[in-house]
């Protein structure tokens, strides 16, 4: 059984142990840092230490890390790295994280390193295979009846939930509306996602159109 850590920072990281733990096999371990932080760390391993950080969350093969903080994450590479942790995933962009400091890391540990934007753009790199097999990019299959979703049957959804939540309010809908209606349903969804710019959120609701829209044809090819 695989062992998956995650690090929460308030409410950022809690979805996902949820849906690790009702949609998955996996084991989960988690640890906290605090929700508040200040805009500059200088002692990052000491600062970890003082917040008392739940060092056991890297005994587990794929970690990911909200910490969301340029100071704080690439520490928590570091111990994840020493650790012998296989692929570390980073949510939240560039804008959270020092990219090119992570690649060092990565390096460093040959150790796997993810940095991105939104989890429904995971890679199928084989150091994170496990995770990104069940939560990542949507995959779907659909039954249909009448021109209209009879049924949505999700076999790969974004790790936040939304993919499953788009799933039971697509049942009924029409066959020509339902991929559009779906890129509505994930962006009203409460996911963490960026909003107000063309990536984010937008771009999740895309992939989820697109995944609609080719399990739709794929349904047709059956009949």
């Amino acid at each position: 059984m695989t062992t998956i850590g995650v690090i929460t920072r308030g409410k950022y990281g809690k979805r996902l142990i949820s849906n690790l733990l009702t949609r998955t096999d996996m084991k989960v371990l988690s640890a906290e840092v605090p929700e508040h932080l200040p805009d500059f760390i200088d002692e990052p391993e000491e600062f970890l230490e003082q917040v008392a950080m739940d060092r056991t969350v890297f005994n587990a093969e794929i970690v990911i890390t909200y910490s969301l903080h340029p100071d704080l994450t690439p520490q928590i590479a570091h111990m994840a790295g020493r650790a012998g942790v296989r692929g570390l995933i980073v949510p939240g962009g560039a804008s959270k994280a020092p990219v090119q400091e992570l690649k060092r890391i990565s390096q460093e540990y040959g150790m796997y390193i993810e940095v991105e934007d939104i989890c429904c753009t995971l890679s199928a790199d084989s150091a994170i295979c496990e995770f990104t097999d069940k939560l990542s990019r949507p995959l779907l299959e659909i039954t249909t009846h009448e021109g209209k979703v009879a049924e949505v049957k999700v076999i790969r959804g974004a790790p936040c939930g939304s993919t499953w939540h788009m799933a039971e309010e697509l049942k009924g809908v029409s066959l020509k509306d339902a991929p559009a209606k779906a890129g509505l349903l994930i962006q009203q969804y409460p996911c963490r996602a960026v909003r107000g710019n063309k990536g984010g959120i937008h771009e999740s609701a895309q992939l989820h159109k697109d995944a609609v829209l080719k399990a739709i044809e794929k349904a047709a090819l059956k009949k």
